[in-house]
C-alpha cells in the first residue's frame, strides 16, 4: 500500500472518485483521441448520473478533456473555458444499468477530424480504468507508459511490433490483445517501463494491417 492509497490524490473538488477520478478519465479520453477535441458527448451512469452536479463530476470531466489535471484550479471554470475554446459539450444522464456506479462514456470529435469513444470508471481514490475504446473491451489504468495499436487480426502483427521494441531495448511490463473476432479488428495494449520513442512508433505504425498507433504517458 502506498501513501497515495492512504491519503488520496491532490485534487480540486470534494470527492476523489467523482471529481479527481472524473478529471483523469477526461484527460485519458483526450490523450486517446490524440487531437484537440471540438465536440464531446458525455453520458454519465449510476452514481455519476445522480450526483454529478453536487460533486463537480461534469466540470471535472470537461477539465480533463481540456487537458487539465485533477489539481488544476481552472477545473471550476471548465465549462466557460471550453466554450471559449470552441469545445461543444453535450452531457446527458442515463438510467441504463452498468457494472460500476461511477461510469461515463465519452464520444469525441477532434479539430483534425479524429474520432474516439471511451467507457471509463472511477474506482475511488483517484484511480480509474478505461474499459472500452471504440467499442473494444480493454483494461487501461493510465499508470504506465502505454502503446496501443488498432489493427487487423492476422499472424505476425504482435511479433513484428514487439520485435521493434525489443531492438530498441524497450522493456514490456504487460501486454494484452483484444479482438472482435478471428481475422477481424483488434486492439493491442502494451505497457512499458519507459516511453516508446517516436521513431519506433512510426516503424510500428508502418507494419501492414496496423491502422493506427497511440502512445500514452502516465497520468
Amino acid at each position: 500500500m502506498s501513501v497515495f492509497d492512504i491519503v488520496g490524490p491532490v485534487m480540486i473538488g470534494p470527492s476523489s472518485s467523482h471529481t479527481a477520478g472524473a478529471a483523469r478519465i477526461g484527460l485519458m479520453a483526450r490523450n486517446i483521441l490524440k487531437d484537440e477535441p471540438v465536440k464531446a458527448m458525455i453520458t454519465v451512469y449510476g452514481s455519476f448520473a445522480k450526483t454529478y452536479k453536487g460533486h463537480g463530476t461534469d466540470k471535472a470531466l470537461v477539465a480533463g478533456l481540456l487537458g487539465f489535471s485533477a489539481d488544476d484550479t481552472r477545473l471550476r471554470d471548465s465549462f466557460s473555458i471550453a466554450a471559449g475554446k470552441g469545445l461543444e459539450i453535450t452531457l446527458r444522464r442515463s438510467d441504463e444499468e452498468v457494472d460500476h456506479p461511477n461510469t461515463v462514456r465519452i464520444a469525441m470529435t477532434g479539430k483534425n477530424g479524429n474520432q474516439a469513444e471511451i467507457l471509463g470508471v472511477s474506482l475511488g481514490g483517484g484511480k480509474i480504468e478505461i474499459r472500452e475504446i471504440n467499442g473494444f473491451e480493454v483494461s487501461l489504468n493510465g499508470e504506465e507508459h502505454t502503446l496501443i495499436t488498432l489493427h487487423r487480426d492476422q499472424p505476425g502483427i504482435i511479433a513484428q511490433a514487439t520485435t521493434i521494441m525489443a531492438i530498441g531495448h524497450i522493456n514490456v511490463s504487460t501486454m494484452k490483445v483484444f479482438r472482435s473476432g478471428k481475422h477481424a479488428n483488434a486492439v493491442m495494449i502494451v505497457c512499458t517501463d519507459s516511453p516508446v520513442p517516436a521513431e519506433m512508433v512510426s516503424l510500428i505504425g508502418n507494419i501492414s494491417a496496423i491502422e493506427s498507433v497511440i502512445t500514452l504517458a502516465p497520468l
